[in-house]
């Protein structure tokens, strides 16, 4: 049985030793796609009070938004406690429950290179320099990243480990009109063939089951995404929690969550296109709270990867 190659197996080669990811959520982000600038509302996914202030441990920062035009940061300080604090109390546990050596800070939530320059490279400094941090993973949009910060990024690139996390969720663009993305597909190929040529690891986020997309399309997608050269993917499946535009749909009956089966077929597909060396980040998502409102397969992980690993095994595959 072939073990499909994990981000996790790409980071042991090169680090000798499994690498931990730090997920970290800095006050004062947010997204051109919330905050009016490309268009008002977030995709019609997303949930905007996921990451609110208010979960964080800095309350003053509440309300507060950077966005690329922002010409100072009086909360800068703030945010730098903010990283060290999530840093060390994830780290520490991390540590202490499965002996973690190495680290990746992951600037997870929202747009985090949606920021005036010198915030960002801040921020990413004093990531750099806790113990035992390898590196750096920056989830962002391919609307909200300037030249001046991806040759900064590319500059870190030839010292330390850097990858840029886009989401791709499909390249076509009546698609991503649909979802309120507020920028098309040929945008999101351009910064990544930039990021690829600047040195940088890239890491796709496909969903599969956008509304009206078939599985001829999410393949398409997939195909795609390849192609650009990213070196990592996570694939997501489409579900739809509470107090978003998507939950509106699907309550008026406009909106047809995608099936575990049909989810498998297509994945397994995706997989099988996949260049071998390519890394895999994510083969599933899915909530387990009660704002889950479809499909309900996506409730429990664990259930979600067995029933994978099972379509798997035909293939002689596992994950």
């Amino acid at each position: 049985m072939q073990q499909i190659y994990t981000y996790g197996n790409y980071l042991k080669e090169k680090f000798g030793t499994k690498v931990y990811k730090v997920g970290i959520n800095i006050s004062g982000f947010t997204c051109p796609n919330i905050d009016g600038t490309v268009a008002k509302g977030g995709c019609t996914f997303c949930e905007n009070d996921s990451f609110s202030a208010s979960t964080n441990e800095v309350q003053e920062l509440k309300g507060f938004h950077l966005n690329l035009d922002s010409k100072t940061n009086p909360y800068l300080d703030k945010q730098l406690e903010q990283l060290s604090i999530q840093f060390n109390a994830i780290s520490k546990l991390q540590m202490s429950e499965y002996g973690a050596q190495k680290f990746i800070v992951y600037f997870q939530s929202f747009t985090n290179t949606y920021a005036p320059f010198e915030t960002l490279k801040a921020l990413y400094e004093k990531a750099l320099s806790f113990p035992n941090v390898v590196g750096l993973s920056i989830g962002t949009r391919s609307d909200s990243i300037t030249n001046e910060t991806l040759e900064y990024l590319a500059e870190l690139a030839k010292k330390t480990e850097i990858w840029i996390e886009f989401g791709i969720q499909s390249v076509f663009d009546e698609t991503l009109e649909k979802i309120n993305r507020g920028h098309d597909s040929a945008n999101v190929k351009e910064w990544i063939l930039k990021s690829k040529k600047a040195g940088l690891n890239v890491c796709g986020h496909l969903i599969f089951g956008l509304p009206g997309e078939d599985e001829a399309m999410m393949l398409e997608t997939a195909k795609q995404a390849y192609e650009w050269g990213i070196d990592s993917v996570k694939y997501h499946p489409l579900y739809v929690v509470k107090r978003t535009a998507l939950a509106n749909e699907f309550t008026r009956g406009e909106f047809t969550p995608i099936s575990e089966e049909e989810y498998l077929t297509v994945l397994l597909k995706a997989l099988q296109m996949k260049p071998q060396k390519m890394s895999v980040q994510r083969i599933t998502a899915g909530i387990n709270n009660d704002s889950l409102l479809a499909p309900a397969w996506c409730k429990d992980k664990n259930i979600q990867i067995k029933n994978i690993n099972k379509a798997l095994k035909p293939l002689g595959l596992k994950y």
